[in-house]
């Protein structure tokens, strides 16, 4: 069977012709993920903190995958490459959101997906995120991917 292009791929799974995923490399890119990642991050004061602190964030191999529809970035996926003693190499996903008009239809699979891929394709261990315990609805949609409870995290503030 020959390999269908993105797009018609695409249209096959219901997502738009026009839909593609791809990092946020340039600061216009990072402009356009600015309205999503304040639905998720809704501390981040305008386009210019969120380009700032991912520029800085770079240094620590962060990268941002943007779900493009046209000129709109509709979900995202911010993550990094990391090691330490307890998983060895894994993908460390900072942050993962969809639009509130785009969920449900299958953006964030395809971006768990994608990373699941990055973290096999760089020798990864594991794959590994965080989420609060209240966030049933996401506790539900990493369950249905696949994703399993592995740990509960503590913090200390220290303002």
């Amino acid at each position: 069977m020959p390999k269908m292009s993105s797009n018609v791929a695409d249209a096959v799974n219901g997502l738009p012709a026009d839909s593609t995923l791809r990092h946020a490399e340039t600061e216009s890119d990072l402009r356009a993920c600015y309205p999503v990642m304040r639905q998720l991050r809704p501390h981040l004061r305008d386009e210019t903190d969120l380009i700032q602190r991912v520029l800085r964030m770079r240094h620590a191999r962060y990268c941002l995958l943007a779900a493009w529809e046209g000129d709109a970035v509709v979900a995202l996926a911010g993550y990094r490459l990391q090691e330490n003693l307890l998983y060895g190499s894994f993908l460390y996903v900072d942050d993962l959101v969809t639009t509130e008009l785009s969920r449900g239809s299958g953006w964030g699979a395809r971006l768990l997906d994608q990373l699941i891929h990055i973290a096999e394709q760089a020798g990864c261990a594991k794959l590994v995120l965080d989420t609060g315990l209240a966030n049933s609805l996401a506790h539900r949609f990493y369950s249905r991917q696949g994703l399993l409870t592995g740990a509960i995290r503590f913090a200390k503030s220290l303002d």
